[in-house]
């Protein structure tokens, strides 16, 4: 599925290729304005403008940490959380661009109404291998790791894994990230100037960007200047 991609990752010495972006939604809420998730959505849709016109293979989006879950305004971002992957299922770009939607973490805890928006759009993407575009939702980056050690234990309980084979490598198939490869730049907003452990197995090579910027004030002019910096080197 991605070997076109894993052919850029081969020759990305040759020049500074962008196959995988990571970028963080935190502060939405410190916009204090009634309809702040709502325009963070408009922001994910240019963002996915972005990713297309600019050919970057893989984008993931850290769209709920599991202790959001506890907050405030929790149910109202639930509904526009669903309105937004409801509009994905029929989105032309969507198919156009052949752009396969994916959800990292625990997301089937959530409402019934986000989780059903979420099973359709993930139905009517799952054949598309062009791009790729991936939520963490609900999502811890080391309950990722502590899950894939339960697969993996399991595994080695089965006898269908001898332990003195577990490598990082047998790490990565049992990740939710399993199938692409790691992020080359991780984008971080909000004040808080740490990675809030996104793909945190996986981002340990990522070039780092700390906006300083909550996500509601982040514009789609602010990544495509990140983007072109890191293309710079």
């Amino acid at each position: 599925m991605l070997e076109r991609f894993k052919l850029l990752a081969k020759h990305s010495h040759e020049k500074r290729l962008l196959r995988h972006v990571a970028i963080t939604m935190h502060g939405i809420e410190q916009n204090g304005k009634p309809d702040a998730y709502r325009q963070a959505f408009r922001t994910v849709n240019e963002l996915i403008d972005i990713q297309l016109n600019q050919d970057i293979p893989i984008m993931s989006l850290y769209l709920l940490p599991e202790d959001d879950r506890k907050k405030e305004h929790f149910l109202e971002f639930v509904d526009e959380f669903a309105l937004f992957f409801n509009s994905l299922k029929d989105d032309k770009r969507i198919h156009e661009k052949k752009v396969k939607i994916s959800a990292l973490g625990k997301w089937y805890d959530l409402p019934s109404k986000a989780v059903e928006a979420i099973k359709s759009v993930l139905h009517e993407t799952k054949d598309y291998d062009m791009f790729f575009l991936n939520f963490c939702i609900n999502y811890d980056g080391q309950e990722e790791i502590v899950d894939a050690c339960r697969l993996i234990a399991r595994q080695v309980s089965a006898a269908k894994l001898d332990a003195e084979k577990i490598s990082k490598e047998v790490i990565k198939d049992n990740l939710y990230s399993s199938y692409f490869l790691p992020p080359c730049l991780l984008i971080k907003n909000g004040k808080q100037r740490s990675t809030s452990g996104m793909l945190l197995w996986d981002s340990g090579s990522a070039e780092l960007h700390f906006t300083n910027k909550d996500f509601s004030d982040f514009t789609k002019a602010d990544f495509e200047k990140v983007v072109e910096q890191f293309k710079r080197g």
